[in-house]
């Protein structure tokens, strides 16, 4: 896919249901290491503080949200 594909993509799914998985701030780039490791890009998506100390990963499948909020049981956090 090309980039522009890859953004095309990633803007379908998250305006319909996506699987949002909060995770403190301080794990941002060890999750998004995690993410590019075992998910292909167009599949999941990150924003930065969406709340204090906290970014949001969004994934397209239910599937992956699970196996990133096992990976960082220990760090999620839940508002």
């Amino acid at each position: 896919m090309t980039p522009q594909e890859i953004f095309e993509y990633k803007q379908k799914w998250m305006q319909a249901e996506n699987n949002a998985v909060r995770i403190h701030s301080d794990l941002r780039l060890s999750a998004k290491d995690f993410c590019r490791s075992n998910f292909e890009k167009q599949r999941w998506s990150q924003k930065e503080y969406t709340a204090v100390y906290e970014d949001t990963f969004f994934f397209e499948s239910s599937n992956d949200a699970d196996i990133f909020r096992i990976h960082f049981k220990k760090w999620l956090t839940f508002v």
